[in-house]
């Protein structure tokens, strides 16, 4: 019995009651006491104390019970002034001040441009800045349950609460963005959100559950931005509560490949006789479920069915297979940091875009003083754009003039993608023990930072131009001339080897042979190491800001606070950041899912900007559904790629001019060095004051920054370029260098 009472202690422990995050500091300072103090009493960070005081996070166990009682005594001492206690917020209240679970996530326009997204400006109106908040039922009429019976529950063994990144939320949608739905034997359905939350689910239909999740379930989540839109809330199916629903537990492979449950399904009809409509994408592994807004109000539900393929393994590891408290906890820590799932990473990291710069604003009231929607400047607009047409990708509607089978050139097509460069050992190299590979954080996303791309106005056509670093677009220049071995580097001309390093024009590292098409953060960077251009012709963007700034900005923090969950902090002396990073993924294994789907936004959400064609029965010149898309921009995917190769670039060449090292392959965001010892310390020359070269690869968790990606013997690399170089091609080794694990070329013999 002694161990059943400890558990329900440990239970309720896990739930002590705290007040709001504004009188935990009120009563804090009250007292005196510092951050410090409270962290070191409690044995966390100070940081740790700041997050529980922002209601940025929440305490998990031991330390929340022990965080409760600081606080009640405090209480007891400081109580709070008459003024705050009258009508004064309770945790897990409804009081948009309290709010401290997801942070505001906007409900953009899907990808697919699905009919329900626009329908809220449909009438010219503005939506007013927040949903009304549907009144929480009466906690007698549906408590939060803490438990089962094990002999009911199809997890007998499972523990019913997740551990917490994040409170309990309040406000306007205090049970979170999301719940995961799971039924025990009885068919009795229970939701998992964040925090550990569990709610029973009454509804017994797919059209009963949408009807609840809108009325009762206090789902969603505020905006972005005060011009965006709330995200709907997500349902996340189990196999169970699939088949508690009517659904399949998995599509048929008829269904699979046309990516949606079959128009005659009863589950469908249900719907469509409750008035429920599908989007454009129908009932497939992300489904959204809707009734045209009427006015400024949205009725929209989004369902996640993983074992549908929902969450791509590519991206969210084995979070299909995890317990639903599990899966609410590593979803729910998503929403928050990220925005609300909308599909895969990457159709997310794309509508994070929009969802942080809406492309409409309400205007000024006219004389009968309604207002209506109005194109947002710094924003992409609502029209979908042409591109310039060497900026077109292939079949794109813009080149329906060329020859069928005509294949562009350079000077044809705008051509900027990623690094994949290699070349053989020197001799010296050879000499050496260890090949060390060092990868950049967030590569892509560091390179968004502050790029400055073309927004809603179309691209201009000029011939013979003046280039301007400043003025985004796509150049025809001839770059043949930018001498490598010699290039001034800190405004200072030096003499390097060249031929080990690889050109910055070009994704295969060779020298470009005559004019071809560059974005303009590749033209400016060879103004940069000393070389005059002369832009033949060029389409430009006079209209142009810094749209990604605010994507960047969020997925950056969501990686920082993920990576702080795995035990690696910012800051950090090189030394320390390489104790930190080892082993931590096997700290938290949720927060690792976590960690790998923000990078696949990043990589994914740039890709989405060029979408090709898929699908049967496309032909080229026709025009396919992504190109409806205002964010349909392969200039500003072009530019971003052109940033993260060029600053790859310029540390590689600021290391060389430094220290006389070169890399011997570089894979996007990986380069590999010869080094006579394992660590990347023994490449990166940091001095006794923790700093390195200026301008080149620094140790650190923060993006655009390098952790270790992995070290092999210099024998290992001979062996791998022996095997899988071919056709005068030099075997990539940064491709190998994490795991060491490599196949034989087929000889064919």
């Amino acid at each position: 019995m002694s161990e059943l009472f400890d558990a329900v202690d440990a239970l309720v422990a896990s739930r002590s009651p705290l007040p709001p995050p504004a009188q935990r500091k009120r009563l804090r300072q009250a007292h005196a006491l510092t951050l410090d103090e409270v962290a070191a009493a409690l044995g966390v960070r100070r940081a740790t104390v700041g997050d529980w005081e922002s209601g940025r996070t929440e305490p998990r166990p031991p330390q929340r019970e022990a965080y409760a009682r600081l606080l009640e005594q405090l209480a007891q001492l400081y109580p709070a002034p008459a003024a705050e206690s009258v009508g004064a917020p309770q945790e897990d209240s409804a009081a948009p001040e309290t709010f401290a679970g997801p942070a505001p996530t906007a409900a953009p326009v899907p990808a697919g441009g699905e009919p329900e997204a626009a329908a809220s400006t449909a009438s010219g109106n503005i939506p007013p800045p927040a949903r009304t908040a549907v009144p929480a039922p009466p906690a007698a009429s549906r408590p939060a349950r803490t438990a089962r019976p094990s002999q009911t529950s199809r997890h007998p063994g499972e523990k019913k609460a997740a551990r917490a990144n994040n409170p309990a939320p309040g406000g306007a949608y205090a049970h979170g963005p999301l719940l995961v739905l799971d039924a025990d034997a009885g068919r009795e359905v229970t939701g998992y959100g964040i925090g550990g939350l569990i709610l029973d689910v009454p509804a017994t239909s797919l059209p009963a559950l949408v009807e609840w999740t809108l009325t009762e379930a206090q789902l969603g989540a505020a905006r972005l931005h005060g011009c965006g839109k709330d995200a709907d809330p997500l349902l996340v199916l189990t196999p169970t509560a699939c088949e508690r629903y009517g659904l399949p537990v998995e599509l048929t492979e008829a269904e699979r490949l046309a990516g949606r449950l079959g128009e005659g399904h009863k589950v469908i009809k249900q719907l469509k006789r409750a008035n429920w409509q599908l989007t454009k994408r129908g009932f497939g592994p992300w489904a959204r479920i809707y009734r045209p807004a009427q006015g400024s109000r949205r009725s929209c539900v989004q369902l996640c069915i993983p074992s549908w393929g929902a969450l791509d393994d590519r991206a969210w590891g084995h979070a299909a297979q995890l317990q639903p408290a599990q899966l609410a906890r590593v979803l729910g820590v998503y929403a928050t940091r990220v925005m609300t799932p909308v599909g895969s990473t990457a159709v997310t990291g794309l509508e994070l875009m929009t969802a942080l710069n809406p492309p409409t604003r309400a205007s000024e009231p006219d004389a009968d003083g309604r207002r209506h929607a109005e194109h947002r400047p710094g924003s992409l607009g609502t029209e979908a754009m042409d591109p310039a047409p060497c900026e077109a990708t292939d079949g794109h509607p813009v080149l329906a003039g060329l020859p069928r089978f005509h294949v562009r050139g350079p000077g044809e097509r705008l051509f900027e993608e990623a690094y994949d460069w290699a070349r053989d050992l020197t001799d010296s190299e050879c000499m050496q023990r260890y090949l060390v590979g060092i990868d950049v954080n967030l590569a892509f996303g560091a390179a968004a930072n502050g790029a400055v791309v073309g927004l809603a106005s179309p691209p201009v056509h000029v011939t013979d131009p003046v280039f301007d670093p400043a003025l985004p677009g796509s150049w025809l220049v001839d770059l043949s001339h930018v001498d490598p071995s010699r290039v001034r580097v800190a405004k200072q001309w030096r003499e390097l080897d060249g031929d080990l390093l690889p050109s910055p024009f070009t994704p295969t590292g060779e020298r470009p042979q005559g004019p071809a098409w560059y974005a303009t953060p590749t033209v400016a960077y060879a103004v940069e190491l000393g070389y005059d251009v002369t832009p033949l012709e060029a389409w430009v963007r006079p209209e142009a800001g810094r749209f990604l700034d605010g994507w960047y900005k969020r997925l950056r923090d969501a990686y920082v606070d993920t990576m702080a969950d795995l035990g690696v902090a910012e800051k950090l002396p090189p030394r320390e950041f390489l104790t930190a990073m080892e082993g931590y993924r096997s700290r938290d294994p949720e927060m690792e899912i976590v960690l790998d789907a923000i990078k696949m936004t990043v990589k994914g959400g740039i890709g989405k900007l060029q979408e090709k064609a898929r699908g049967g029965g496309w032909k080229p010149g026709q025009s396919w559904p992504a190109l409806a898309r205002p964010t349909w921009r392969p200039d500003v995917r072009a530019t971003v790629i052109s940033r993260a190769r060029i600053n790859m670039h310029r540390k590689m060449l600021n290391l060389a001019a430094a220290t006389g090292r070169y890399p011997v392959a570089v894979l996007s965001d990986c380069a590999v060095y010869a080094a006579d010892g394992p660590s990347p310390l023994d490449v990166l020359p940091y001095g006794t004051d923790g700093k390195t070269v200026p301008g080149s690869f620094r140790l650190g968790v923060s993006p655009g920054m390098v952790k270790h990606e992995g070290t092999q013997s210099v024998l290992w690399g001979a062996d791998v370029l022996e095997q899988l170089s071919a056709d005068g091609r030099v075997a990539n080794l940064a491709r190998h260098i994490k795991t060491g694990e490599h196949a034989a070329r087929d000889t064919g013999e």
